[in-house]
């Protein structure tokens, strides 16, 4: 039986790990119980470690007693650092979620983005076998 993966762009790391976000509590639980494996690139993790210093994210950081430290040592242990991909048959119109794109498609995977660049390709995405969501919603 092969796993699921899941590509999360950085917002939706961000409401796993630092937010406490309920709607990620199903995304969660599959993580924990290894239904489910999230994949990363080290280059996805350098984009969190740059955005967990953005002043609006240490005061979220601060308000649920985080430290980045602590955020990317969460990242560390959950998410499975994979090569970084060959870039995909399409292109992003945000350069900066392309590795998200590029990762899922090459995997097959279920790709979790609130980002509109990333959700208006879900049709082509589909033709590679990606599933693009802004939530997780598990399959029934």
């Amino acid at each position: 039986m092969s796993l699921a993966t899941v590509v999360l762009d950085t917002n939706i790391v961000l409401d796993l790990l630092v937010f406490a976000d309920p709607a990620t509590e199903p995304l969660r639980q599959r993580l924990e119980s290894d239904e489910s494996v999230w994949i990363a690139t080290p280059p996805m993790r350098e984009e969190l470690a740059r955005v967990l210093d953005y002043p609006q994210i240490v005061r979220r950081r601060q308000f649920h007693g985080l430290t980045a430290s602590q955020v990317l040592q969460a990242f560390d242990r959950q998410a499975r650092l994979m090569p970084v991909p060959p870039k995909a048959a399409w292109t992003c119109k945000d350069p900066d979620d392309q590795k998200f794109i590029d990762l899922a498609v090459t995997h097959a995977s279920l790709l979790l983005s609130k980002d509109q660049a990333v959700l208006c390709m879900r049709r082509r995405l589909a033709t590679a076998g990606v599933r693009t969501q802004d939530r997780f919603e598990p399959s029934t």
